[in-house]
């Protein structure tokens, strides 16, 4: 279990800058060559790497070097851990959001059972006068 957090900690560190998630996004059209990655970004080569590397560490991609070239691809399959953890976020907050819907309709029909029999009393008052 910590061993799949610490992967998850490295996704979500990988994905907080936006360099890198423009990185992955490219690559989601198909693998790509370091130099065509680098080349919409104004930044030295050294320090693109830098955003290669740390995605490569989270495992969102990879890269294989043929010859002088280093051509990247995403691995999607890094994202199966984030997922999961989304589904179970968003299963716990769906729960939660019920829970308190339950909890309004509740108060909603104790307050409109209150005022009904404010206005039962008051109309037998009335009918006494």
């Amino acid at each position: 279990m910590a061993n799949q957090l610490s992967r998850l900690d490295q996704i979500f560190a990988a994905l907080a800058d936006p360099t890198r998630r423009a990185i992955v996004m490219r690559l989601c059209a198909g693998e790509a060559s370091v130099g065509e990655l680098a080349d919409p970004f104004d930044m030295a080569l050294p320090s693109f790497m830098k955003h290669i590397h740390v995605l490569e560490l989270s495992g969102l991609v990879q890269s294989e070097k043929f010859g002088r070239v280093r051509t990247c691809r995403l691995s999607p399959d890094a994202l199966v851990g984030a997922e999961d953890w989304f589904q179970q976020q968003r299963a716990i907050w769906e729960a939660r959001l019920d829970r308190f819907e339950a909890y309004v309709l509740k108060l909603k029909k104790e307050k409109e059972g209150a005022a009904g029999k404010r206005s039962s009393r008051t109309s037998k008052r009335k009918g006494a006068e």
